[in-house]
């Protein structure tokens, strides 16, 4: 497995930057007659997290995710990083490609 940085332009100063998950969002619960204490972090799996670009990036996640979603997985890394996931060279290849050819310069992998 080869596991690499998806990378996006940023819409202010378009440059390439990737979203960090620096923490487990947290779920707690409201009842309609009484307050209860429980909190469940969750951390988000990769979509979720690409997802969380909307408005940030020049490509739309959505669309990101059908082609990265074509070619490999996406991921959270152990930091908390964007990642995408891919079973050869071949795969990062084929993937480079076709980002390249949908989204131009806007969206990249690095290791």
């Amino acid at each position: 497995m080869i596991q690499l940085r998806l990378f996006g332009r940023c819409r202010i100063y378009h440059d390439p930057v990737s979203p960090v998950l620096r923490e487990p969002a947290q779920i707690g619960w409201d009842a309609w007659f009484r307050r209860i204490d429980l909190v469940t972090p969750r951390r988000f799996k990769g979509k979720e997290l690409l997802l969380r670009t909307q408005g940030w990036w020049t490509a739309e996640p959505l669309e990101i995710a059908e082609v990265v979603e074509a070619h490999g997985r996406l991921v959270v890394g152990n930091k908390g990083e964007l990642m995408v996931e891919l079973e050869d060279r071949k795969a990062v290849e084929a993937l480079s490609d076709a980002l390249s050819e949908r989204f131009g310069g806007q969206v990249l992998i690095a290791p």
